[in-house]
């Protein structure tokens, strides 16, 4: 771990102001990603900004019926809360599926969002890695790769992106709030991650200096008919081989409105709403499932370890939507 200085603030503008003046900073909050990058030496920041103390930990209703969720709050409390658990149980079923107790006691809602991928050449300095150091080389796209990306990917990194959270609120079609050196802005979550293209090294669209501030979940919560479904390669906690969140709306037998969302086969939560689309005013039925999960992995491609991925994101997509319409819902250790 290379030196750093540390400073702790106690209002949003100093926060982003003292990252925008340095490119070389970072905020910390739980440090439960960014402590781990440090020791391996995958992140070397000469500056912490500890944002521990500013006043982002509280969850409120907004005035049209959504949900703010502050960006301090932790996975923990954020997951037993009691508006999220009854209005939004697709996101809490979904954080609880995502990591041990004690990393939901203290790990942020914003740093879930902010993981860096689990790739193995990431994190093993020894080697090429275009995300760690740009026009290196893919060290994954040659060696092992089962965990790896089959949609949305470049020759220049097929990394997928680590978070659970993340694809619950794809699904939820949730909203980022941020602040920085120009102003507050407002970013959809599926244009908060970006896909790898030329410049893998960058894993979301915020800006240099920018703050997440809280997370807005619309007043559709899909509280009757969701599911989480997350296959990986053991029961206890580990990352996504491949994970579908779904949000249904059903009149009857019939499909009104359709939600889905999958983890561990991209960059970013992979969502295609013109592959929900084909489900709207159709009934729920396994054949119409079907068609759906070929639409949603249309284009995918596999990798010399990791093209099972392609077939199991299909069987997965069919599964999760006959969860959500039966009212099924995996049991995730707590």
């Amino acid at each position: 771990m290379n030196s750093f200085t540390y400073t702790r603030a106690d209002a949003v503008d100093t926060a982003v102001r003292e990252t925008a003046a340095d490119h070389a900073a970072k905020f910390i909050a739980g440090g439960t990603n960014i402590l781990d990058l440090m020791k391996e030496n995958v992140e070397r920041p000469d500056h912490l900004v500890d944002i521990t103390r500013l006043p982002l930990r509280q969850i409120e209703t907004l005035p049209d019926g959504g949900l703010r969720l502050g960006a301090l709050m932790t996975n923990a409390n954020t997951a037993y809360h009691p508006e999220v658990a009854q209005r939004y149980p697709l996101l809490s079923k979904t954080i609880l599926a995502g990591a041990t107790a004690q990393l939901r006691n203290m790990a942020t809602d914003a740093g879930n969002l902010l993981q860096r991928t689990r790739c193995y050449y990431f994190y093993d300095t020894a080697t090429p890695c275009n995300k760690r150091e740009p026009g290196s080389g893919c060290s994954a796209v040659g060696g092992y790769n089962r965990i790896h990306a089959i949609l949305g990917a470049s020759e220049n990194c097929i990394a997928t992106h680590p978070s659970d959270m993340a694809v619950a609120l794809a699904a939820l079609e949730a909203v980022v709030n941020v602040t920085g050196p120009d102003g507050e802005r407002r970013i959809k979550l599926e244009d908060f991650h970006r896909l790898p293209g030329d410049e893998p090294q960058y894993d979301t669209t915020l800006r240099t200096g920018e703050l997440i501030t809280s997370i807005d979940l619309p007043a559709q919560g899909f509280a009757e008919h969701y599911t989480y479904l997350k296959l990986r390669d053991r029961a206890s906690y580990a990352f996504a081989l491949v994970s579908v969140a779904v949000g249904l709306e059903l009149d009857g037998d019939t499909i009104r409105q359709a939600r889905i969302a999958l983890g561990g086969v991209a960059h970013k939560p992979w969502r295609k709403p013109e592959a929900e689309v084909l489900l709207a005013g159709q009934p729920a039925t396994k054949e119409n499932f079907q068609k759906v999960a070929e639409a949603l992995v249309q284009g995918a491609k596999g990798y010399s370890s990791n093209t099972f991925k392609i077939e199991l994101a299909k069987r997965a997509v069919v599964r999760a939507l006959q969860m959500a319409v039966d009212k099924q819902h995996p049991s995730y250790p707590l």
